[in-house]
């Protein structure tokens, strides 16, 4: 089967399309619940959560259809040089095509060029593709939270230097 993939940054009519993405991702993990991204304000706003110099949201759209996204912003409540990867989530449709590493590496490079030192990540412990995912591309498990993102469902903290 052929492929048309495309990343780009997310445009204010994409927000219906990946707050579904975000829902219906955690729906089937069974973590559709309070203190995680299902229950954010800004997972039905994405385009407007990403208006900051230094935050941005990619989506990936495969077949011209939107299947997964992920953005950096800056750290809530953190130092001002870590960002946070935020709400990369994908279709079924979308895994084992490689859109995760090609989200995480254009996530990266926008952190290291908006002069950010660290990148930080929350997810749950069973989500274990992604912390996988996240290792291969230098993430490392951490003790401890850091800032205060109120993902406090999300007990699986890594970081990475950039």
């Amino acid at each position: 089967m052929t492929y048309n993939i495309e990343l780009r940054e997310i445009q204010k009519k994409d927000n219906d399309s990946i707050a579904k993405i975000i829902k219906s991702t955690l729906e089937e993990l069974n973590v559709a619940i309070e203190g995680t991204a299902y229950t954010d304000s800004e997972t039905n706003a994405m385009f407007e959560a990403y208006t900051h110099k230094k935050s941005i949201y990619y989506v990936v759209t495969l077949n011209h259809e939107i299947v997964a996204g992920c953005g950096i912003n800056k750290l809530k409540n953190g130092k001002s040089d870590i960002c946070e990867l935020q709400k990369m989530y994908m279709l079924p449709k979308a895994r084992g095509l490689k859109i995760g590493k090609q989200l995480i590496l254009k996530c990266i490079d926008f952190a290291k060029n908006s002069g950010y030192k660290q990148c930080y990540l929350e997810t749950f412990p069973g989500m274990n593709a992604a912390i996988n995912l996240y290792k291969k591309n230098g993430f490392q498990i951490i003790d401890k939270a850091l800032g205060n993102t109120s993902h406090y469902s999300c007990n699986v903290w890594m970081l990475k230097n950039l």
